[in-house]
């Protein structure tokens, strides 16, 4: 007998919510959140049990990060999910990069340095008006 034979496809939904939620250690609740936040999308069985993937698992497992370590909300995180989907870039992983880099600030290097590539996004969305709000 091969070892190929358990190997999972990473895809492949087969963790219902109390067994995702037991490995992202977080309540079953939290996970519905982010479903109806439309941070998730777990498969779904024939008499609608959710099914969670490895990919959905380590999906939730950067919500934790981004909501815990960063303080973004999910509004911020879903954000964050469809620029890297439009972009097609791994932003997620040049922001948790840059955070175990020293501060420039601590190396005493100028602050003129380039921006990384999300804070130039997030600065030029909030440096854009919005209908309505008074131009100051």
């Amino acid at each position: 007998m091969t070892d190929r034979r358990f190997r999972q496809d990473p895809s492949r939904p087969c963790f219902v919510i109390s067994v995702a939620a037991g490995l992202v250690q977080a309540h079953p609740r939290t996970l519905r959140i982010y479903e109806d936040e439309g941070l998730l999308a777990p498969a779904r069985t024939p008499t609608n049990i959710r099914l969670y993937s490895e990919n959905d698992i380590r999906r939730i497992l950067w919500i934790r990060r981004l909501t815990q370590e960063r303080g973004v909300n999910l509004a911020g995180v879903k954000l964050i999910f469809e620029l890297e989907e439009r972009l097609g870039t791994r932003i997620l992983e040049s922001l948790f990069d840059e955070a175990a880099t020293p501060d420039a600030e601590q190396d005493g290097a100028p602050e003129s340095e380039p921006q990384p590539q999300i804070t130039r996004i997030v600065a030029a969305r909030a440096a854009t008006p919005r209908p309505g709000e008074p131009d100051d």
